[in-house]
């Protein structure tokens, strides 16, 4: 249909793979569509602005070290979930190294808060766990996105935008363009599709 393709590329365990064996292309993927949410779940653990660029750095290393040790070997476990803890953990070795060292800005209390507020990188109360899962996969999809937003034309990704990204219902996303429902999820599952093909099940 116009612009949209459908030609599946890789999906996300070869482009781990790809990725475990230094594939520059694989690599600068991979950190493309996790950079901003483990800005984000920086930003929620305390981490100054000025220190979170350090933060990130740290958290890619320890990543691709880690890399081949990853696994989803039970229900539930999530390439998401592992990176999110690799975060908590680098963002404690942080403040921990830079301990008694002068600060850019906030002194001691910024450090106490960025310690006592890193714990928020801990599994998520079930009170609190929907309202972060919608967040955190907000910014993925950010990133993930414009890996395939050229694919398709602009009413079906503004349809699929304002559903996934904006939150809205389907039937407000249809009165908004003068459409049915079942159009504007078709237009929602038709971008989802080629996201799962293309990062797979990294949008798990």
């Amino acid at each position: 249909m116009g612009g949209e393709q459908q030609n599946g590329q890789l999906t996300s365990l070869s482009l781990i793979q790809r990725a475990r064996s230094n594939d520059p292309q694989a690599w600068a993927k991979v950190t493309g569509l996790y950079r901003g949410l483990v800005r984000y779940w920086c930003r929620q653990a305390g981490c100054p602005d000025a220190e979170i660029e350090d933060v990130e750095q740290e958290v890619f290393a320890a990543m691709s070290a880690g890399l081949a040790k990853f696994r989803k070997d039970r229900p539930g476990d999530s390439f998401r979930g592992w990176l999110r803890a690799i975060t908590r953990n680098q963002v404690l070795m942080h403040h921990r190294r830079n301990r008694g060292r002068p600060r850019s800005a906030g002194g001691s209390d910024a450090l106490a808060q960025m310690h006592d507020l890193a714990d928020t990188l801990a599994e998520p109360s079930a009170a609190e766990s929907a309202e972060a899962e919608l967040a955190e996969m907000s910014e993925f999809y950010r990133s993930a996105v414009d890996l395939v937003r050229g694919e398709f034309e602009d009413r079906t990704w503004q349809m699929f935008w304002r559903t996934v990204i904006d939150g809205r219902s389907t039937a407000g996303v249809a009165e908004e363009f003068n459409t049915t429902a079942a159009a504007a999820r078709q237009a929602k599952s038709r971008v989802l599709r080629r996201l799962k093909q293309e990062v797979g099940e990294l949008l798990e």
